[in-house]
Order: C-alpha cells, then sequence, then structure tokens
C-alpha cells in the first residue's frame, strides 16, 4: 500500500475519531458525566493525532477540507438518523453540497 493511500485511511479514521467524539460531547451532558467526557477528550486527541500523520503525506488544506466536510456531514447525517434532528430538504440539500465538495477537492488534487 502506498504511502498515500495509507495517509487516506488514516485520515478516514481520523474523521470517525472526531464523529465519535461529538456523538459522545452530547452523551457528555455539560462534562458533567466522567466516561462519555473521557470519551470525548480520547477521540478528539485521536483524531488530530491521526489528521497530523495524515497530513505528512497529503495536502494540508486539502485534507483539513475532506476531515472538516465529511466530519460535519457524518454528524449531521447521525443527528438525523440517531437523534431524530431535522431532515428538511435544505439541510438534505446542505449535505449534498458538502459530498460533492468533497469529492470536487479530491478530483481537484490529482
Amino acid at each position: 500500500m502506498s504511502q498515500q493511500a495509507f495517509a487516506w485511511l488514516l485520515l478516514s479514521a481520523s474523521v470517525i475519531a472526531e464523529v465519535a467524539g461529538t456523538v459522545a460531547l452530547r452523551h457528555a451532558d455539560g462534562f458533567t458525566r466522567l466516561v462519555p467526557s473521557l470519551l470525548v477528550g480520547a477521540c478528539y486527541a485521536g483524531a488530530i493525532w491521526l489528521m497530523a500523520i495524515a497530513v505528512r503525506h497529503l495536502e494540508m488544506g486539502l485534507t483539513y477540507a475532506v476531515w472538516a466536510g465529511s466530519g460535519t456531514a457524518l454528524t449531521a447525517l447521525l443527528g438525523i438518523l440517531w437523534f431524530g434532528e431535522s431532515a428538511s430538504a435544505l439541510r438534505l440539500a446542505g449535505l449534498g453540497f458538502i459530498v460533492v465538495g468533497v469529492i470536487a477537492l479530491n478530483l481537484g488534487s490529482r
């Protein structure tokens, strides 16, 4: 496996860790619950660490844009599916725009 392919895997793991931390944040109840609060810190630290390794082999702007956009879209989707948050047409269109933007950034970097 090439270093760049491995970097993309690390970036994907970073996004998953960041989203897991955000879901745990909802359950931490303002950092008043110990286990979810510790999970928030561990997930966010892991996400940044994984992204720091990935950025060694990927462009910084592309890495951060993919990380932030993918994390935002996945977090919003989980909010809709797991927490019953609004699934308005405008919100779904916004998610679509994020996905298209991430794809365009990937294609533009080649």
